[in-house]
C-alpha cells in the first residue's frame, strides 16, 4: 500500500506507518481491516476514496509481546474520524480485550468529519464505549503525535497513560478559533493545549517527550514494567540468567543492586528537619539499579509517582517530595497520587510508598479548589487496594496525611518509620501554638514553653508512640530499609484480600 509519507515529514513528524513501526519489533506489524472505506455521499465525499478510512489498525510486538495498535494518518482527510474509522478503533480495542493485549492508539486528527453529521459522533461514541469496557482489564496507550481536539480528546482521557511529543501535540475540547470567538482571547494551539501544558498544569499528559524517537522508546519502556492484561504475572516473575561456575552453572535474577547504597541512604536526610531533600535519592537507594522510571515527572512535583523493580519485580511508587513545595498533599498531588493507586491496584502491582509529608496544604485557594473533595481521593483509593501496600516514613508523618499516605489504618500491610520520623497531628511549633497560645504572650515564660516544645518532640512525635500502639510495624535504620521491603513484598506475595462487602462498587469522590 502507498503511503503519503513526505506530506508528513514536511510537517516533521513521522507517517502513520512509520510511527507503528518505530513501535513495534521488526517486521511484527499485520494491518487489519485495510479495505474499509467510508459510506457517506454528502460534500461531494462519494467521490472521495479514503485508503482505510484514514486510520491504520492491527497487531504486532513489542519487547516480543503481542500489542493491539491503531494509528491515524493525518495525510488522509486530516486524519478526521467517520463512522467507520471510528468502527475500526472500537473493533481493535475490543479484539484486544479477547486477545488479552495492550492496547495502543496513536492520535493525529482534525476532529470530527463534519461531513458525516451525527455518524461521526456514532464513532466517538463507539470508541469511548471499548475504552471503558476495556479499563481494568488491558493497559490503554495513548500516544498524541498531531491535533487532538473536540469530542477526540475523551478518548485518551479514558485511557490508562498518555504520552506527548514537545511542540507537536495538541489536546484541547475547543480550539484558538473558537476561544477567540467566545471568548475574545488570541492564544496560539501550544499554549491553549500544548504538551507542556498537559505535563505541567493540567495533568493530563504522563509523559512530555522531546521527539517522536524517544516518545516510542518511552512507550516500549513502560510495557516491560506492566502487566499486559489483568491477571498477567510476568512482570512479578524477574527475567534470570544461566552464570558458569567451578560448581556447573545455576540460574539466578538479572537484576542488579549496588550495595553501596545500603550505607550511603543513611546521609540522605539533612540535619535541619525543615531543610528539603529529593526523595528520588531514597527511592533510588532502594530499588534495582537504575529501574525506577516516574509518571508525571513534572506534574504536582510535591507528588511522586512511577514504577520499579525490586529484585527484577515491578513495584508501584509513590512518594511525597520535600523538595516541591514541601511534599504538601494539594489537590492535584491528591489527583496524581489517586489515580496511581488505583491503576496498581487493578493490574495487581504492589505498593511500595515513601512518607515526608508535613500536612494537607492550608488556604483558601485550595480549599476552594475542593481540597476536601481531592484528599478524599487518596483516602478512598488506599482504603480500597487490596494489593500489598509497603509504606516507609522518612521523616515527617503529620495529621490527616498522615493517614492519608497510606498508613496502617487505610489498610497498609507494613509500615516501617526511620528514626528520625515525627508522627504526630502537628509538628511542634503549631502544637506549642495551640497548647500554650496564652503563656507564649508572656515573655516571661520564653524558657517554659521552649522546655515544653522539647517535651512535644521527645514524647509526642517519636514513632516510638505510634509503634506501641502497633500503628508501626518496625522503627527501622534507614540502612535496613530495602532489606525490609524485599522480605515484605516476599510474605504478601500471595495476599488476598479478606475485607470483601457486597455492593456493586463504591462511590469514590471524583
Amino acid at each position: 500500500m502507498e503511503y503519503n509519507i513526505e506530506k508528513q515529514h514536511a510537517k516533521g513528524k513521522l507517517h502513520a506507518i512509520e510511527r507503528i513501526n518505530a513501535l513495534c519489533d521488526k517486521d511484527s506489524f499485520k494491518e487489519i481491516y485495510s479495505g474499509v472505506r467510508h459510506n457517506c455521499s454528502s460534500f461531494g465525499m462519494d467521490k472521495k476514496d479514503l485508503p482505510y478510512d484514514g486510520v491504520i489498525t492491527g497487531f504486532g510486538k513489542i519487547n516480543g509481546r503481542k500489542v493491539a495498535i491503531y494509528a491515524q494518518d493525518f495525510t488522509v482527510q486530516g486524519g478526521t474520524l467517520g463512522l467507520m474509522h471510528g468502527k475500526k478503533i472500537a473493533e481493535v480495542i475490543d479484539m484486544a480485550i479477547a486477545a488479552r493485549c495492550p492496547v495502543i492508539g496513536l492520535n493525529d486528527s482534525g476532529g470530527a468529519r463534519i461531513q458525516e453529521g451525527v455518524d461521526a459522533l456514532c464513532g466517538y461514541g463507539d470508541i469511548f464505549n471499548a475504552n471503558v469496557k476495556a479499563s481494568g482489564s488491558i493497559p490503554q496507550i495513548s500516544v498524541i503525535v498531531g491535533p487532538c481536539a473536540g469530542g477526540a480528546v475523551y478518548s485518551p482521557g479514558l485511557t490508562d497513560f498518555i504520552f506527548t511529543v514537545d511542540k507537536i501535540s495538541q489536546m484541547f475540547i475547543t480550539g484558538p478559533k473558537v476561544v477567540k470567538q467566545v471568548m475574545f482571547m488570541d492564544i496560539t494551539e501550544e499554549d491553549l493545549g500544548g504538551a507542556s501544558i498537559h505535563s505541567q498544569k493540567s495533568g493530563v499528559a504522563h509523559w512530555k517527550c522531546d521527539d517522536e524517537a524517544s516518545c516510542y522508546e518511552n512507550v516500549r519502556k513502560l510495557l516491560d514494567y506492566i502487566p499486559h492484561y489483568y491477571g498477567d504475572t510476568e512482570p512479578f516473575e524477574p527475567k534470570s540468567a544461566t552464570k558458569r561456575g567451578i560448581f556447573g552453572t545455576k540460574v539466578v535474577p538479572s537484576f542488579s543492586f549496588d550495595e553501596k547504597k545500603i550505607e550511603a541512604i543513611n546521609s540522605i536526610l539533612p540535619e535541619e528537619s525543615k531543610k528539603g531533600y529529593d526523595m528520588r535519592a531514597v527511592i533510588n537507594s532502594v530499588v534495582d539499579d537504575n529501574s525506577f522510571f516516574e509518571v508525571m515527572k513534572e506534574f504536582a512535583v510535591n507528588a511522586l509517582t512511577g514504577f520499579a523493580k525490586v529484585e527484577g519485580k515491578t513495584v508501584g511508587i509513590i512518594g511525597n517530595n520535600p523538595m516541591g513545595f514541601g511534599g504538601v498533599l494539594n489537590c492535584d498531588a491528591s489527583d496524581k497520587i489517586a489515580r496511581h493507586v488505583r491503576y496498581c491496584d487493578c493490574f495487581n502491582i504492589p505498593l511500595l510508598n515513601f512518607v515526608d509529608v508535613p500536612g494537607f496544604i492550608p488556604g483558601p485557594q485550595e480549599e476552594q479548589k475542593g481540597i476536601i473533595r481531592h484528599g478524599a481521593k487518596v483516602l478512598y483509593a488506599y482504603s480500597e487496594a487490596s494489593v500489598p501496600k509497603v509504606t516507609i516514613i522518612t521523616r515527617k508523618a503529620y495529621g490527616g496525611a498522615y493517614i492519608a499516605m497510606c498508613s496502617k489504618h487505610l489498610g497498609a500491610d507494613f509500615v516501617y518509620a526511620w528514626p528520625k520520623a515525627e508522627i504526630a497531628v502537628m509538628g511542634a511549633e503549631g502544637a506549642i501554638g495551640v497548647l500554650y497560645a496564652k503563656e507564649m504572650k508572656d515573655p516571661s515564660k520564653a524558657q517554659e514553653i521552649a522546655q515544653k516544645s522539647e517535651e512535644y518532640k521527645t514524647e509526642i512525635m517519636t514513632p516510638k508512640i505510634a509503634a506501641r500502639r502497633g500503628y508501626i510495624s518496625e522503627v527501622i535504620e534507614p540502612s535496613e530499609t530495602r532489606a525490609r521491603i524485599v522480605a515484605s513484598l516476599d510474605v504478601l506475595e500471595n495476599k488476598t484480600s479478606l475485607n470483601i462487602v457486597p455492593k456493586k462498587h463504591g462511590n469514590i469522590p471524583l
